[in-house]
């Protein structure tokens, strides 16, 4: 057998399982090694979450990916657990977590159960495994978590169970034989697909921010302990106690609104104990409520997340911006885990508008293993398509509505394409091809040459007033249509790639026909005030024309309408139009209350905190733009092999950038002071970069040998390509460069 062939592979569960929601369950594998393997590859799949540990030790805590790959389909684990064997006699201790309900991340497969493979050890699922219900694990006390979570809250009553059945000695009381429910790959599991993501950064358990002298007795306190930053966590206590007494954890970030996230209840048995509530949740405060007379031994919590690093940086000479650029980072990583989300506490969704800003904000912040969360929400996003050609987000899950605007933006220009820019990630494009292909062919073009009106299943443009939907929609079509052209392109469908220019070239002449009506850019049927979201994107997609940039420019000044979702269309519209300054003046406006909150270490997801979550996915589009257009960085070939580097530090005089690409870490740093315009960079090897410098400057030293002084000083460490919109452009490749221009 290979890694990834469960033929003969069985799916075991606990015999007294019924499949109920928010189940639990032990299994163990006793086994005798007589020599160690270097490696031993296990293969692990269940539905939905599980903890294993072998000989006692921890080895994967929350493994295992909701479901699914696709609307049938079961994700699996691969890990290697030859460092936890042991000469002798081993242990495999396994708790599996079975939602047992669809939510907005998950569809569950309406069985529990284990399956367990190991060819190196010989050691797969079958009756030989002894399994139990772990009644221990219960439905806290009203309130529940709102639908469109499918984790329940997680209670343990300690009067009934321990965690001493992973111990070596334990004698297993009330453990039987598994029950085999069929082979590995039967309905309703079906294929297995293995795990395309790393499994969680553990930070072990840590000590809260607050200090507290321990021990003390509870008068019936609420402990209210800090954490440095909205992470998602999960509890642990160490404590002494009478039996049956209840104990409450929950975060600052429970109720979002009206709306419930996620908590937990411990009932106490007699005497020392400790506990770690297993399911996460996320907050910048955790809430421990301890009944009168518990002794209080000990706090801590333990951060999990998604496996990359804080790679990436920004900062200049204005500390807003350095705030700006540091909680948007927060914010990103916090809603990153299975699934790119929307928010970590209301819906932890997959929301493919809210994904394509997170995407582009990940590969100016984080390493490079952050790219395949992006890949795994590309390939569901196809993998969920109707047979009619529609897709729709969030999936995986139950939601099954269409929002056409946020489905043109992912699988167009700053979604899938951008993907491919930063990666060079050919064959992700390839599987994805035809079903971009399929969902462009729904969208039809009146007699007049634009959209034929379609609103889907949820017609929605955005959040806020005076959105113009059809507007949104024809500028996210024609982004769709450009990313659709560079895919065929890539792939050498060059019947395609003519198609969709002349389709394209077509649709630019009749959106400006049709929309562009009196300096603003508006469709037949908008009534509202002018939409800044319509004319931003016009901008972005390359539909709207220099001549009219003064125009728009003024819409911008005065409409303020776009959610911190589209806000970063905005800013990004201005900046290309050459609009620098006061892109940097309204990203100051509109995002003031969010970076001067001294409470919080993320962004909203509306601009005032009111009903919406405080760590919102979609708002941190100001990080790109802060990286991207003030720093000048961006790729021009895939995976950063030629890179662009553009400032547009509008009244800034420092700024610098960095980042680990899949080529290799770069970095940018520009000043300007005393009349002289500086740009170091370190460029990784095998790349380019595309220098440009205004042509404002007639004086330009490169590692101070002159290449510039009105005209090219050929030279060997630079190319000049000539003058590009006002700039003059230097090729250079791999190394350590100072540009002087004065």
């Amino acid at each position: 057998m290979n890694g990834n062939d469960f033929k003969g592979i069985k799916r075991i569960t606990a015999n007294e399982s019924q499949n109920e929601s928010n189940s639990w369950i032990n299994f163990v594998k006793l086994f005798e090694l007589s020599e160690i393997p270097e490696k031993s590859l296990t293969q692990i799949a269940c539905d939905s979450k599980y903890w294993l540990w072998i000989n006692e030790k921890l080895v994967v805590f929350e493994g295992q990916l909701k479901r699914g790959p696709t609307p049938n389909d079961t994700y699996y684990d691969e890990v290697d657990i030859a460092p936890y064997l042991k000469l002798g006699k081993n242990k495999i201790a396994i708790l599996v977590w079975y939602f047992g309900k669809d939510g907005f991340s998950h569809k569950s497969s309406g069985q529990a159960g284990l399956v367990f493979k190991n060819d190196v050890l010989h050691i797969h699922s079958d009756n030989t495994w002894l399994s139990r219900l772990n009644k221990a694990f219960e439905y806290t006390s009203r309130d529940y978590p709102n639908y469109r979570l499918s984790e329940s809250n997680v209670r343990f009553d300690a009067r009934k169970e321990s965690f001493d059945w992973i111990l070596l000695e334990d004698n297993l009381r009330g453990f039987g034989r598994a029950k085999v429910l069929g082979d590995a790959e039967s309905s309703p599991w079906n294929k297995l697909v293995k795990r395309p993501i790393p499994l969680w950064k553990n930070s072990g358990l840590k000590e809260y921010k607050n200090k507290i002298n321990f021990p003390f007795v509870s008068k019936g306190d609420t402990l209210i302990l800090t954490l440095p930053y909205n992470a998602q966590i999960t509890p642990y206590f160490k404590i002494r106690s009478d039996a049956g007494k209840v104990i409450d954890i929950r975060t600052d970030n429970y109720r979002i609104g009206n709306t419930l996230s996620v908590r937990a209840e411990y009932v106490t048995s007699s005497g020392l104990q400790e506990y770690e509530s297993l399911g996460w949740m996320n907050g910048h405060q955790v809430r421990y409520y301890f009944p009168e007379g518990v002794e209080i031994m000990d706090v801590k919590y333990r951060e999990t997340g998604y496996d990359t690093e804080f790679t990436g940086s920004f900062t200049c000479n204005d500390v807003f911006f350095n705030r700006l650029w540091e909680k948007a980072l927060r914010t990103l990583y916090v809603t990153m885990r299975d699934t790119y989300m929307d928010c970590p506490d209301r819906e932890r969704a997959q929301w493919w508008g809210d994904l394509v800003n997170e995407s582009g904000e990940a590969f100016y912040a984080l390493s490079p293993s952050a790219a395949s969360l992006t890949q795994k929400g590309m390939l569901e996003l196809i993998n969920w398509q109707r047979s009619d050609g529609t897709i729709y987000s969030p999936v995986p899950g139950m939601y099954t509505s269409e929002l056409p605007g946020q489905m043109l933006a992912s699988i167009g220009y700053y979604g899938f394409w951008n993907y491919y820019m930063n990666t060079g990630d050919k064959e992700t494009v390839e599987k994805v091809y035809n079903g971009v292909k399929k969902y462009l062919s729904v969208w039809e073009s009146d007699e007049k040459g634009i959209l034929v009106h379609r609103e889907g299943d949820w017609y929605w443009g955005d959040w806020g007033t005076n959105i113009d939907k059809q507007g949104i929609f024809n500028a996210f079509y024609y982004l769709a249509l450009k990313g659709f052209r560079n895919m065929s392109e890539l792939l050498g469908y060059n019947g395609e790639v003519k198609k969709t220019q002349e389709k394209m070239d077509a649709f630019k002449k009749a959106f400006n026909a049709q929309l562009w009506k009196n300096g603003e850019y508006r469709s037949e049927t908008y009534t509202g005030e002018t939409d800044d979201r319509t004319q931003a994107l016009a901008v972005v997609a390359g539909l709207a024309d220099e001549a009219k940039f003064p125009e728009i420019l003024q819409k911008l000044k005065t409409q303020k309408f776009a959610s911190p979702y589209l806000e970063k269309y905005v800013l990004e519209a201005l900046f290309i139009m050459g609009y620098e300054e006061y892109g940097l003046q309204r990203m100051k406006e509109r995002y003031s209350e969010m970076i001067n909150d001294p409470a919080r270490t993320t962004l909203y997801e509306l601009w005032n905190i009111g009903s919406g979550s405080v760590n919102h996915a979609w708002s941190g589009g100001g990080l790109t733009i802060l990286s991207q257009y003030v720093c000048g960085v961006y790729p021009v070939e895939a995976a950063w092999k030629t890179i662009r580097i553009r400032p547009q530090m509008g009244s800034l005089t420092y700024a610098a950038t960095e980042n680990t690409t899949v080529n290799g870490k770069f970095s940018v740093e520009i000043n300007k002071s005393n009349g002289k315009y500086r740009i170091h960079t370190l460029l990784p090897q095998e790349s380019n970069a595309i220098v440009m410098i205004p042509v404002s400057y007639k004086k330009i030293n490169l590692n101070n040998h002159l290449i510039w002084n009105g005209k090219e000083k050929r030279n060997q460490w630079s190319e000049y390509l000539g003058i590009d919109n006002g700039y003059h452009t230097f090729k250079i490749k791999s190394g350590n460069w100072n540009f002087v221009a004065e």
